[in-house]
Formats: structure tokens, C-alpha cells, sequence
């Protein structure tokens, strides 16, 4: 079966597994210390991830309770740190010890250097940055409020914008040489095409992250073998076609997608600890859509005391990353680590849930080492 044969296969959906589910009582304090090196498993050879999208230097304030209009507030407590999906997810898959690139473009300006510098640090390859001479860099005011356990964010976009004339031909063949995944969130949409499209051709697989419906979006979803979804993304843009993943399809069950998934909350407990609860492989049917054979797999959150519950500025890529470490979408010379869904997703939420307990999308990313992980891993 050929990679153009093969279908996108969605992964429903980065924000409901980064969400937090409240609990009372403390975590263990032993949850902070570091496994023995010795009791993780090897990572894999091949672990050379490639991204392309978004980052930012993050202006978090955290306020006592969010501003009404015409407001002048001071914040409880403040910090800077880098941002932005690609940013963030690629951070989190580099302190989970794989070895991420990432493609995007900031400004020869003090953000800028930031940035480069913070992703160095914490082992992101920058040499296929794109630094501008002129213009600004990318950064984002973040405002924390501790009542409603929520953030907002006002963007400002880098100028001027990334466009594939930016990227050599040499830079991206460099770039993809020994890369066994390519992901992108969903910016810098014409640079990410061109990228695409090469990885297409060379046989790469590709993720894709669907947080919300943007320009070329769908484009970079027709090259997609593998998306996770954000809550709000548009169900309808997802067409489930009619496909046999399955030699055996014939004579599956046929199943309503909203019944079994209904079906399957059934299940969820009071658990603290992440879980899943797969279907069996079904025909699914989505009326007005198409149908698709295969399976639904519902994952639960950690509970995360109110006391710890600092700020979800980043879970969804904090997951994002952990999926990619991690291996739902594993076939062939694939960068992961190989968990089966049923594993890798409770991973996922649990390195989510690790860092909503910092201020920031970077400061509560675990590494590999975590002691919270080493169940998981």
C-alpha cells in the first residue's frame, strides 16, 4: 500500500487529553526526582525529527483576576520565556532525548537572539532558522489567571513573514537528511507546502497539527499521514472516506462514530492516573460524512490538584510533542519509540499535565528522566 493510497489518520484531540481534571490532596513529593539512567529504555538510532511553524518570546503575567476593559492592574507575579507551537513541541521532544530541527524565522534583533539561544540550550538544531536583518521577531503577551485556571494570549506576529524564497533548496535537502518525521503546526503555510511536498516525495512521514482551521491548512492536511486535533477544530473538515485499512473489513461491525464514542466515556472512573479505553476494530459511520475502518481510543487526563495547577499555556504542544516521542503514528524507520496508542497516550497526557504545573510553555516540560514518566516509559 503506497503512501498516497493510505488515508490521514486523525488523532482526536491534543486539548481534551492536555486538559486537566481537578483533584483534592497533594502529588507525591517523590514525583520531582529523576530515574536511574540505567532503568530507561534505549532511545532509538533514528530520532531526528524536522518541524516548521511558530515561535515567540512569551511575556506571561499572572493577575488575580482577569481585567475588565479600561482596567489599570499590576500582575502577582511575571516571567519570560520562549514560545510558539513548533517551538514548544520541538523543546519537549528534545528533552524527552530526541533530536529536533526546526525550520521558521525570527529577526536580528534581542527577541530573536533569545529565542535561538533558549532552543539551543535545550538541544534544538537552529541552523535552518532563518534570521532576518531587519524587521521584529515574534513574541506574545500571555495573561495568566489563577480563579478561572485559564490564558490568553495576544500575538504578534514576526516581520517580515517567512516565505519559501527563504529557504534554500541545499538547506531543506540538508533538513530532511536523516529526518524520519516531519511535523508542522500549521504556519508559515507556503514554506510548510514546499517542505511537504519533499518530505512527500522522499517518503517521510508527516504530522500535522489541526488546532484551527488556517490558511493552506487543508493542503498541508492532503500530504498528512498522521494529525492530532485540537478540540475546536471543525469535525466536518475531517472527511472519513470509505477505505479498508483492514483485509478482513468486510462484515466488521458498523457502528455510529458518536454512539461508540459515547459508548466508551461510559468507562472513565475516578482514576488519578491517565488511562485508555479502546473500541474494537468497527466499521465507523459518520452520517452526512463518509465511513472508515478502524478503532476509537478514549484517554482520560491527570488530576492535577488546584494547588499545583499553575498554567496550560502550552499543553496542547507539550502533548503534541510527547505523540511524537512517543509513536502513535510508528511505522517503518519512524523517529519514536514505538508505544502502542494505549500507551502512548496516557505518556502524552501525563508530560501535558507535568507542565501545567510551571509558569510558561517550556518550564514544566519534563525530561526523559522524570520520575512522574518512568511508568510510562
Amino acid at each position: 500500500m503506497s503512501r498516497r493510497q493510505r488515508p490521514p489518520i486523525p488523532v482526536f484531540d491534543s486539548a481534551n487529553f492536555a486538559r486537566v481534571r481537578m483533584a483534592s490532596g497533594s502529588a507525591s513529593e517523590t514525583a520531582q526526582l529523576s530515574s536511574s539512567p540505567s532503568s530507561l529504555p534505549p532511545l532509538p538510532k533514528k530520532r531526528i525529527v524536522l518541524g516548521c511553524g511558530a515561535v515567540s518570546v512569551d511575556f506571561l503575567a499572572v493577575v488575580k483576576q482577569f481585567p475588565q476593559p479600561d482596567d489599570k492592574i499590576r500582575s502577582v507575579s511575571a516571567k519570560v520565556e520562549g514560545g510558539g507551537n513548533a517551538g514548544n513541541a520541538l523543546t519537549c521532544t528534545a528533552r524527552l532525548g530526541l533530536r529536533p530541527r526546526l525550520i521558521t524565522k525570527v529577526a536580528n534583533d534581542g527577541q530573536g537572539k533569545s529565542i535561538l539561544d533558549e532552543l539551543e540550550s535545550d538541544g534544538v538544531d537552529t541552523k535552518y532558522i532563518v534570521v532576518s536583518k531587519d524587521g521584529n521577531s515574534p513574541f506574545t503577551y500571555v495573561i495568566v489567571d489563577p480563579q478561572t485556571k485559564t490564558r490568553t494570549c495576544i500575538h504578534t506576529p514576526g516581520d517580515p513573514p517567512m516565505v519559501p524564497d527563504d529557504l534554500s533548496p541545499s538547506s531543506l535537502s540538508s533538513a530532511l537528511s536523516g529526518t524520519s518525521l516531519v511535523y508542522f503546526d500549521g504556519r508559515l503555510h507556503e514554506t510548510a507546502l514546499v517542505i511537504a511536498k519533499e518530505a512527500s516525495n522522499l517518503g517521510i512521514p508527516i504530522l500535522v497539527d489541526a488546532e484551527r482551521k488556517r490558511e493552506g491548512l487543508d493542503d498541508l492536511l492532503n500530504l498528512a499521514d498522521y494529525v492530532v486535533c485540537s478540540a475546536k477544530f471543525p469535525q466536518a473538515s475531517l472527511q472519513l472516506i470509505n477505505y479498508d485499512l483492514y483485509a478482513d473489513g468486510p462484515g466488521m461491525d458498523n457502528m455510529d462514530v458518536d454512539s461508540l464514542f459515547d459508548s466508551l466515556k461510559q468507562n472513565i472512573d475516578d482514576s488519578i492516573i491517565p488511562k485508555c479505553f479502546p473500541s474494537k476494530v468497527v466499521m465507523l459511520r459518520a452520517d452526512g460524512i463518509g465511513q472508515v475502518i478502524g478503532r476509537i481510543i478514549i484517554g482520560t487526563a491527570d488530576k492535577i490538584p488546584p494547588s499545583e495547577l499553575i498554567d496550560t499555556t502550552g499543553a496542547g504542544d507539550a502533548f503534541i510533542g510527547a505523540v511524537i516521542y512517543g509513536g502513535f503514528f510508528c511505522y517503518s524507520s519512524s523517529v519514536c519509540a514505538g508505544m502502542m496508542p494505549e500507551k502512548m497516550l496516557p505518556f502524552a497526557a501525563q508530560v501535558a499535565a507535568a507542565n501545567c504545573r510551571a509558569l510558561g510553555a517550556r518550564s514544566g516540560l519534563p525530561l526523559r528522566s522524570d520520575a512522574r514518566l518512568a511508568p510510562l516509559l
